[in-house]
């Protein structure tokens, strides 16, 4: 715990079996009272390392259901489980797992409801192996959400994030898509609620064993990452998406 706070790290994992024991080592367990792992049916041994780990929580999806339906289990369990702060880590040691007692302060301390991991600040992501078409499209994506939705954040992007629990009870996150793009509809949500948003920088690694989606998966989500955008611009104008519907209890 944390100023009296619960803190639950989600780990949503596809074929993590060559980082997820180097990313759970890392953990501070000093602060974190529970691990959750979610599985979206790797063909490798991920969920034996679990396991093999010691990991309590382990969540098997008995078929590939997608990135955004790995979180979706991931944040309900967690809920379940009463925490107070959740924190989604990448099992792939992209993101530094060292940086959860800072993001967690800074929740828990009431300073911000949700902090990212910004890859983009410190000027560290091409230093840290981030292919270069990535941050060009990273940087100009970034540029057109922040135009579109008035924010003035670094990046929309990072897989690194730190949740007051409060946040999923006020927003339709389960009615999100369970692709890639589950990460920009909440965040566009979180946005739409006004809730505080800060971020910290977080060097990235990007080697061999980092989780990627190809070039024509890529273009996809960025197309998506648009429409999210402008939905919530046109939302803003009064034209109604259920995106931002209030959360129904």
């Amino acid at each position: 715990m944390l100023n009296g706070k619960k803190i639950v790290v989600i780990l949503p994992a596809y074929n993590a079996e060559s980082t997820l024991e180097k990313t759970y080592n890392d953990i501070p367990f000093n602060i974190v009272d529970d691990i959750i792992l979610t599985d979206d049916y790797s063909s490798d041994r991920t969920v034996l390392i679990a396991k093999k780990l010691g990991i309590q929580h382990i969540i098997e999806h008995k078929e590939n259901l997608g990135y955004g339906a790995n979180q979706k289990s991931c944040y309900s369990k967690a809920i379940s489980l009463g925490a107070d702060i959740i924190i989604m880590l990448h099992p792939d040691y992209q993101y530094n797992p060292k940086l959860i007692p800072a993001m967690s302060s800074l929740v828990a301390n009431e300073v911000f409801h949700v902090v990212l991991g910004s890859r983009i600040l410190g000027n560290n992501a091409l230093k840290g192996g981030m292919p270069v078409y990535k941050y060009i499209s990273n940087r100009i994506l970034t540029l057109i959400q922040n135009i579109l939705m008035g924010q003035k954040l670094s990046e929309y992007h990072t897989g690194y994030r730190c949740f007051n629990t409060e946040v999923f009870k006020k927003i339709n996150y389960k009615t999100n898509s369970n692709d890639f793009i589950f990460d920009n509809q909440l965040l566009a949500q979180i946005c739409y609620k006004d809730y505080g948003i800060g971020e910290i920088s977080c060097p990235a690694k990007y080697e061999k064993d980092s989780s990627s989606i190809n070039f024509s998966r890529s273009l996809t989500y960025g197309f998506g990452v648009v429409g999210v955008s402008l939905k919530y611009f046109l939302h803003k104008l009064g034209f109604k998406f259920k995106l931002f519907k209030d959360h129904e209890v």
